[in-house]
């Protein structure tokens, strides 16, 4: 098989990138095991909108979690996918500490027609959703809902809402009406996703205030392009900020199938098997919102330093600091990074 790390590693360009060589290979012991064992899901619907969403939750044995609580994670959907299909990413991510929130928000759409389509209308509704669901002696969740803080998962045209909710950005087919970025949100971790002018094709500038953005990339992904990836990753003004690149990914590296039923197909075959995509891309997501949703030490170690050695199915590209442009005074020609 072909060595596929050392390759991106040679092909990247990078502010920071620590890693070694390696052949794709499922997820090796050193990578760290999710913080609980058991999870469990139900089904609700979000008042605001009448979305049907699957919640997943960590469950203790005995079913208590004591005085625990959990950050909201909420995950928007590609176009077109059934949530369904995220049940295994959402699992894994919820292992790590999460109650994450799976809404299937179908709409109609100009000239599209109707269809499963995220926005940001969605950020708020599940926001008051999950208040409520946390108020509820009936809920399973009741009292274990962290509401002050949130995070946003998303795959493909998700992840594009995500990125521009996280800039504070009403764009069009992404936002309907108005959008004001709520102040629970602190980071954002995007499979298959990048931000531009669906017009001029140019990229747009992420003015992110400090939240934390992940952009997690199959290399083989033929429909979001990794070039755009990379483009995206650069558009994001305030770090710190990560590219994780899945090696043999395609598209759906994050779905529990191949090319869903409904979905536009991804014409590359993947390499990276599936179910160990989407533990990868899983583990990274999860841990990416412990690091910085929750000042989690261990996940951050793992997400700015030795994760991309730990795990060979992935390289990393990271920038933890804003560099500033300064003159020497001894050659005003020579620029100093910091």
């Amino acid at each position: 098989m072909a060595i596929l790390k050392a390759l991106s590693l040679a092909s990247t360009s990078a502010v920071l990138i620590i890693g070694g060589i390696g052949k794709i290979a499922k997820a090796e012991i050193s990578n760290p095991a999710p913080l609980f064992k058991y999870v469990d899901t139900y089904s609700t619907k979000i008042s605001a909108n009448n979305d049907i969403a699957d919640i997943y939750f960590p469950k203790s044995l005995g079913n208590k979690i004591g005085k625990r609580s959990f950050p909201i994670a909420l995950l928007l959907q590609g176009a077109n996918v059934d949530k369904s299909n995220y049940s295994n990413f959402a699992r894994i991510v919820a292992s790590y500490g999460f109650v994450v929130v799976v809404p299937n928000h179908q709409v109609n759409r100009p000239k599209v027609g109707t269809g499963l389509f995220a926005d940001t209308s969605q950020i708020e509704a599940v926001l008051a959703q999950m208040k409520l669901e946390n108020k509820n002696p009936n809920s399973p969740v009741t009292n274990i809902i962290n509401t002050e803080k949130l995070g946003l998962l998303g795959h493909s045209l998700g992840g594009a809402v995500g990125l521009s909710a996280i800039a504070n950005l009403c764009l069009p087919f992404l936002c309907q009406g108005s959008f004001s970025r709520p102040r629970e949100l602190l980071a954002g971790a995007f499979f298959g996703a990048n931000l531009r002018n669906q017009t001029t094709q140019k990229f747009i500038p992420i003015n992110n205030s400090n939240i934390k953005v992940a952009l997690l990339q199959g290399t083989i992904d033929s429909i979001a392009l990794p070039f755009r990836a990379q483009a995206t990753y650069e558009q994001i003004q305030d770090p710190p900020k990560t590219l994780i690149n899945i090696l043999g990914a395609n598209h759906y590296g994050i779905t529990n199938t191949n090319n869903p039923t409904g979905a536009k197909a991804d014409k590359n075959v993947p390499i990276l098997d599936q179910n160990t995509s989407i533990e990868t891309i899983g583990r990274w997501s999860g841990l990416f919102l412990r690091a910085t949703i929750l000042n989690d030490k261990f996940a951050l170690n793992y997400i700015y330093s030795t994760g991309d050695s730990l795990d060979t199915n992935v390289t990393v590209t990271n920038q933890t600091k804003k560099y500033t442009k300064e003159f020497s005074p001894a050659n005003n020609c020579s620029p100093l990074f910091r």
